[in-house]
C-alpha cells in the first residue's frame, strides 16, 4: 500500500508530522481560490505525493495534482515575476535576472497576511508551525529556505520571535517532557 507523505516526512519526529498534517486541510469559510488556499497548495506539494500522479511535485505552478495540490501560481504569473522586483524579492539575491517562482509566491505571502483577519486563529497556529517544520527539515534547500522566509514573515506580523530548530526539535521531539516545557498548564491534558 502507498503512503500519501513524501519519504522525508517519514524521517523526521512524530510529533512533527502530525503538526504537517493538521494544517493539510485548510480552514472552513475561506473561498477555494483565496490567497490562504492557493498558499496551502504549494504547501501540500511539499509534504505529500500528488495522489494523481504519485510524484513530488517541486514547484509551485506545474499542472498537476487536481485542486488539492494544484498550482498556486500560473505559469503567466511566475513570467511576471521576472519582470519586476518586489520588495520582500530582494531576499533572493541569486536569482538576480532568473525567472524566479519565490517573487510571485512572496507575493502570495504578502496576500495571505493581508486577508489574516478573515482566517480562524486555529487554523493559522496550525499553519504557522508546520510552515516552521518545512523551513527546516525540508530536504530541497531552495525550498526549505524560502518556507523559512515565511516562517519568519508570520511570525513577525505576530510580533513574535521565531523559534530555532534546536527549540522546535526539543518541543516537538516525541517527548512529554520537551513538549510540557513550552506548553500552557490550562491546555496540558
Amino acid at each position: 500500500m502507498a503512503i500519501v507523505t513524501q519519504a522525508w516526512v517519514g524521517e523526521i519526529p512524530l510529533m512533527q508530522q502530525t503538526v504537517l498534517l493538521t494544517a493539510i486541510r485548510g480552514p472552513d469559510g475561506v473561498s477555494k481560490y483565496n490567497s490562504c488556499k492557493m498558499l496551502l497548495r504549494w504547501y501540500r506539494r511539499c509534504v505529500l505525493l500528488s495522489a494523481l500522479d504519485k510524484k513530488v511535485l517541486t514547484d509551485p505552478y506545474a499542472r498537476n495534482g487536481g485542486s488539492f495540490t494544484g498550482p498556486s501560481m500560473s505559469v503567466d504569473n511566475e513570467d511576471a515575476a521576472k519582470l519586476h522586483m518586489p520588495t520582500f524579492g530582494a531576499a533572493y539575491p541569486e536569482a538576480h535576472d532568473q525567472l524566479d517562482w519565490r517573487f510571485t509566491m512572496d507575493e502570495l505571502v504578502g496576500h495571505y497576511l493581508k486577508d489574516a483577519d478573515a482566517i480562524p486563529h486555529h487554523f493559522q497556529m496550525h499553519f504557522l508551525h508546520a510552515i516552521e517544520i518545512l523551513g527546516y527539515k525540508h530536504p530541497r534547500r531552495h525550498i526549505a529556505e524560502w518556507w523559512q522566509r515565511v516562517y519568519i514573515r508570520l511570525v513577525h506580523s505576530l510580533h513574535l520571535h521565531p523559534e530555532t530548530e534546536a527549540e522546535l526539535d526539543r518541543r516537538l521531539g516525541d517527548t512529554r517532557e520537551g513538549w510540557l516545557e513550552r506548553a500552557d498548564v490550562a491546555t496540558v491534558d
